[in-house]
This record gives structure tokens, C-alpha cells and sequence, in this order.
């Protein structure tokens, strides 16, 4: 699995301790959503986002290492992705992929390397 896509980047300004549930979600292209859940845990990182009516109200799984940065003063969050690729990702079910090891393979796999 690719560890590195379950961490934020150095060059993201990652206030320890900052609660990140309402921040807007913005891919390269466009609204993704709004967080609504985060896991800080070391090498597992992530976002839980609700696209709201993006696609079609589902809920998204984004690895931290799919974000280029945060700008705290704006509660938006910027992904280095596209909305097709978060689109494209497997299928997100809450209650059955939170902390599924295979699940998470799936994700890193369909995410790839971290981008910069």
C-alpha cells in the first residue's frame, strides 16, 4: 500500500489540533464538497466529505496525501485531483470502510503516488 498517500505533505499548512469538519472541499476543477469527518491517526489520514449533490449526495473517503493545502482564514481545502478522479474512486460506504485494510489498498491504488 502507499503509505505516503495516508499523510499530508510538509508543504501543507496542517495546524495540529485544528478541527477541519466545514471546511469546503475544492478539487483542481471545481467544488467537491464539505468535510465532515477527519482521522488524524499517523499513517491514516484522511477526509470524510460530503459531495452533496455533486454526486448524487455521496460521501467520499480522500486520503490526506491527495491534499496541496489548506487556507484556515477561508475553511477551504485544496486537492491536487481532479472532481472525475474522486468521482472514479471506489465506492465509499462509512460503516463498512472506516479502517478496512482493503479498502484502503483500493483507495491508494485508484489515488496513486501523492501528487505535489
Amino acid at each position: 500500500m502507499t503509505d505516503s498517500i495516508w499523510r499530508y505533505h510538509d508543504s501543507v499548512e496542517r495546524r495540529a489540533g485544528t478541527d477541519l469538519t466545514g471546511y469546503s472541499v475544492e478539487a483542481i476543477d471545481g467544488t467537491v464538497g464539505t468535510v465532515e469527518a477527519q482521522v488524524d491517526e499517523a499513517g491514516a489520514a484522511c477526509l470524510v466529505v460530503d459531495t452533496h449533490v455533486w454526486v448524487f449526495g455521496r460521501h467520499v473517503l480522500l486520503p490526506a496525501g491527495v491534499v496541496s493545502s489548506i487556507d484556515h482564514e477561508r475553511g477551504t481545502i485544496y486537492l491536487a485531483r481532479t472532481k472525475k478522479d474522486i468521482e472514479d474512486a471506489p465506492e465509499f460506504e462509512r460503516e463498512k470502510h472506516i479502517g478496512d485494510d482493503e479498502y484502503r489498498r483500493r483507495l491508494a491504488g485508484h489515488y496513486g503516488a501523492p501528487h505535489s
